[in-house]
């Protein structure tokens, strides 16, 4: 367990806890989890033990959720699992380029990415309410594990924060999915990066296996009930979710940037 204070540890716990929620909800659960990381780690902490950490914990917390999904929401396992495998090698990759990546470059990174999701959202209102007609082609199958599976699957390993997101939205837009779907298909996908991550991080030595075994329990707990929870909404709730998650983060990722 890394030198910190009982209340951090507390505020870490609980930020799982929330963490897991979102994440089942809309995805980007790491968005609020990997922040908090690192603000609660010595300083001296490497960046990559904050990402290693962080997907020791999500992959609890993300399986949880799956689980949930599954027993409840109509799934393509076998298109989740092919795009997941994709995932898995591009996480893989990606965790590989995250070794050296400075704590100051992450943040701006995300308040990029998660203006761009805003955006997305906000100028298509009817994004993910219903499903489009039709069946989906083999070209959108392929769409769908070249960007969601190997380029998404890159990002999140080389960063990790809103990849549940992206994956609901690229889910959503290529394969023709309303927004609970997606998210049920992202979360099996999600496994998959986050496994493949995790393992190279594990291999570098940069997970904190005793912290992210307690904030696990919390995060597990989040993903159950966050599942749960979208699944009794609905997709109109879990687009509000998305971007009020988004634009609170956002702004506290600018106030520690900039103000802080």
């Amino acid at each position: 367990m890394p030198d910190i204070s009982l209340t951090m540890i507390a505020v870490l716990c609980v930020a799982a806890l929330a963490a897991g929620w979102i994440d089942a909800v809309v995805g980007g659960g790491g968005l609020l989890l990997l922040p908090v990381l690192l603000l609660g780690l010595p300083s001296h902490t490497p960046a990559a033990h904050a990402l290693g950490t962080n997907k020791a914990v999500a992959i609890v917390g993300t399986t949880g959720a799956a689980v949930t999904y599954a027993r409840k929401t109509p799934v393509d396992v076998r298109t989740a699992v092919r795009i997941g495998l994709a995932a898995l090698a591009g996480s893989s990759a990606g965790a590989f380029f995250a070794a050296g990546m400075s704590t100051d470059v992450l943040k701006p990174v995300i308040m990029v990415v998660l203006l761009g999701v805003a955006a997305f959202v906000i100028l298509r209102p009817a994004f993910g309410t219903a499903p489009a007609t039709g069946p989906v082609t083999r070209r959108r199958i392929l769409a769908a594990i070249g960007l969601a599976g190997l380029g998404i699957g890159f990002y999140d390993g080389l960063i990790g924060p809103g990849t549940g997101t992206f994956l609901v939205l690229a889910l959503t837009a290529v394969l023709h999915l309303d927004l609970v779907s997606a998210s049920a298909t992202a979360k099996i996908v999600n496994c998959c990066t986050n496994a493949g991550a995790l393992a190279t991080f594990a291999w570098q030595g940069a997970v904190l296996w005793q912290l992210a075994a307690l904030m696990a329990v919390f995060n597990l707990a989040g993903g159950t009930l966050g599942a749960h929870t979208a699944l009794k909404q609905g997709s109109g709730f879990v687009r509000i979710v998305l971007l009020t998650v988004v634009f609170a983060l956002v702004g506290n990722l600018a106030y520690e940037q900039w103000v802080a």
